[in-house]
């Protein structure tokens, strides 16, 4: 499945609006997932970059469930799939 450059531009504005700090060594910016844009949107292995990220930005997933804007995406039976594949435990917030 090819996303479209309108898909893609919502999906990096959605990203950016979830942008906020959580602490001084991290920062939850969900634009540090954008690796795992592919495997999310498509039935893609997740690379090792995006399995990278998503073990980095872990402490702020439970922050992107609670954005409306960010929860369909991070709630998605795909994003759960590479959370799998990546050995990232899905949070339970």
């Amino acid at each position: 499945m090819k996303l479209s450059h309108l898909a893609v531009s919502v999906m990096v504005a959605l990203l950016l609006a979830g942008e906020a700090q959580v602490s001084v060594s991290l920062v939850c910016n969900a634009m540090e997932l954008s690796p795992c844009a592919a495997a999310i949107f498509s039935a893609v292995p997740p690379s090792g970059a995006c399995c990278g990220k998503l073990s980095q930005q872990k402490p702020c997933l439970c922050k992107y469930l609670r954005d409306p804007n960010l929860r369909k995406y991070i709630n998605s039976g795909n994003a759960k799939r590479v959370a799998d594949a990546c050995r990232v435990p899905f949070p339970k917030c």
